[in-house]
């Protein structure tokens, strides 16, 4: 009830309160990103020499097992709602370096789609934040590697971005041979005063509420159990 009157007021105050996908000329940090897209796609390479450390989607949240099973959906965080993985993080300098660049960022990781996975439909928790994803590891038939937003789809490029408002039911499908990764990214809505405030405090009370934190601890669970694996 509280997060739809949120919402409600969101759509009246944002300009662009109820579009799909936006055009990534209206952000100034999506050009610096861009240009450095290849130094983060090194560090991703790093990481997938051993995929056995990248946890799948649903260990990390288990509440997400509704949308995705087995380890064909992997994500590696760097943030969740403005909590660092240190340990993630310094896996990932240089990205960690980029990412400041990115205004109100509040989530990233590397969101890793196996070859034949499909996302089914769902919306994200939080319409005062924008996602945001680049495109890294991209198969070659892009056409049939695709996300839906509302009624809109789009494709992934390497080294282009995609940002649109995951409130919005969206559905995501790999029907190539070939592994798909992007730089995903949470970042908080740009808003007028006082509702950008508003939305600011809404985020970080989201933040140290049980679903991130034991997310977090989650995480930081997994990579120490990893870590005493490969000793």
């Amino acid at each position: 009830m509280i997060r739809s009157g949120l919402e409600r007021l969101i759509s009246f105050a944002a300009r662009d309160g109820n579009r799909t996908f936006f055009p990534t000329s209206e952000f100034p940090w999506v050009a610096a990103v861009e240009s450095s897209w290849r130094d983060i796609l090194a560090e991703l390479d790093g990481l997938l020499t051993r995929p056995e450390t990248i946890p799948a989607f649903q260990e990390v949240s288990p509440d997400q097992a509704r949308l995705t099973q087995g380890t064909d959906w992997k994500t590696f965080f760097l943030y969740a709602y403005g909590r660092t993985l240190e340990e993630n993080c310094a896996r990932c300098p240089r990205t960690v370096e980029i990412l400041a660049r990115i205004p109100g960022m509040s989530t990233a990781m590397f969101s890793i789609l196996a070859p034949g996975k499909h996302i089914p439909q769902h919306r994200g928790p939080y319409k005062g934040v924008l996602r945001y994803h680049l495109g890294l590891v991209i198969p070659d038939q892009a056409a049939s590697c695709r996300i839906r937003v509302g009624n809109d789809i789009r494709h992934w490029e390497a080294g282009k971005s995609l940002i649109f408002d995951d409130a919005h039911p969206h559905e995501v499908w790999n029907e190539t041979s070939q592994r798909r990764v992007v730089l995903f990214v949470d970042f908080e809505r740009p808003l007028p005063f006082p509702v950008s405030t508003l939305n600011r405090a809404v985020v970080r009370r989201i933040a140290k509420t049980n679903y991130v934190t034991s997310a977090v601890d989650t995480i930081k669970q997994l990579g120490e159990r990893h870590t005493a694996k490969t000793r």
